[in-house]
């Protein structure tokens, strides 16, 4: 990905969101905070934010 300036990645992103950003489908889609004691418990750690 080219930059074009110090803005160049936020300006990226936010043209990826207008255009429907596949990850935000997919968080919009799936709960994972479902996953997050699997994933604490499994990594041995967490604070829980």
């Amino acid at each position: 990905m080219r930059q074009t300036g110090p803005f160049g990645l936020s300006e990226h992103l936010e043209r990826l969101s207008k255009d429907g950003d596949p990850l935000e489908v997919l968080e919009a889609t799936v709960d994972f905070e479902h996953f997050r004691p699997r994933l604490v418990e499994g990594l041995g750690h967490g604070d829980g934010s």
